[in-house]
C-alpha cells in the first residue's frame, strides 16, 4: 500500500470512529458515509479540513454540517431502500449524496442557484443519478412530487413548516432543527401517524435559519 493510500485508510478509520463516538451506530448509515467522500463538497481554504468532524463555511453564506450531525439526522430518518426523500437546503450537496445511498429517490431544494448548480455537478461527477436538485423556496416543499416518505430540513425554523408536514406521508418521518437562529435550537423528529403528529427532541444544534424566498444570486 502506498503512503498516500495508507494515510487515506487511516483518515477513513478516524472519520468512522468519530461518527460512532458521537452516536452514529446504524451500519447502513455508516456504510453510506464511508462511501461518500466529503472532500469534493468543500473547496478553497477549508478543503484540507474536510475530514474533521466540524461544520465549515461554503458559498452564499451557508455551511456544510459536521459529519456527526449529518449522520445523526440521517439515522433518525430510518430510511428504507424504497423511500422517496425530500431535503430542504441542498447546501454543498453532501447530505443529499448520503441520502442517495440509502433511498430510492432524493429531491433536494435550495434557494441559492449557485449552490444547486455546483451540487448538480458533484452529483454528476460521482454518478449519483437518483438525486434531483432544484432551485426554489424550500419552505413550501415540493408539492408536485408529494407525498414523501421522509423529509429532512437542514435550516432552522421556529416551527415545523405546515406545507412540509402536509407533504409527509402517513407513517413518514421528518427531521429538522427548530428554534430561533440566534438562540438554542433543537433537532427534532416528527412522525406522522393516523392519530396525528408525534415529536421527539433529539439534541441541541446550531443551523442557519430557514428563509423564505430565493437567494440574491438567483
Amino acid at each position: 500500500m502506498t503512503e498516500e493510500a495508507d494515510a487515506g485508510a487511516e483518515r477513513k478509520m478516524q472519520f468512522l470512529y468519530a461518527l460512532r463516538s458521537k452516536g452514529v451506530t446504524d451500519n447502513r448509515v455508516l456504510g453510506a458515509m464511508e462511501s461518500v467522500d466529503r472532500g469534493p463538497f468543500i473547496t478553497g481554504l477549508f478543503a484540507e479540513r474536510a475530514y474533521e468532524d466540524m461544520p465549515l463555511p461554503i458559498a452564499c453564506g451557508q455551511t456544510i454540517s459536521q459529519p456527526s450531525v449529518v449522520g445523526l439526522m440521517t439515522q433518525a430518518l430510518e430510511i428504507s431502500p424504497r423511500d422517496k426523500v425530500l431535503e430542504i437546503g441542498t447546501g454543498s450537496g453532501y447530505q443529499a449524496a448520503i441520502l442517495s445511498k440509502l433511498a430510492r429517490r432524493v429531491y433536494t431544494i435550495d434557494r441559492h442557484r449557485r449552490l444547486v448548480q455546483e451540487a448538480r455537478q458533484i452529483f454528476a461527477d460521482l454518478d449519483l443519478n437518483n438525486i434531483t436538485a432544484i432551485t426554489g423556496d424550500g419552505s413550501y416543499g415540493l408539492e408536485e412530487q408529494a407525498p414523501f416518505d421522509r423529509i429532512i430540513v437542514t435550516a432552522a425554523a421556529e416551527d415545523p413548516p405546515g406545507p412540509l408536514l402536509a407533504q409527509l406521508k402517513e407513517g413518514g418521518i421528518m427531521v429538522l432543527p427548530v428554534g430561533q437562529s440566534d438562540a438554542v435550537q433543537h433537532l427534532i423528529r416528527v412522525r406522522k401517524t393516523s392519530d396525528g403528529l408525534e415529536y421527539d427532541e433529539m439534541r441541541a444544534v446550531r443551523f442557519v435559519p430557514l428563509l423564505e424566498g430565493l437567494g440574491k444570486d438567483t
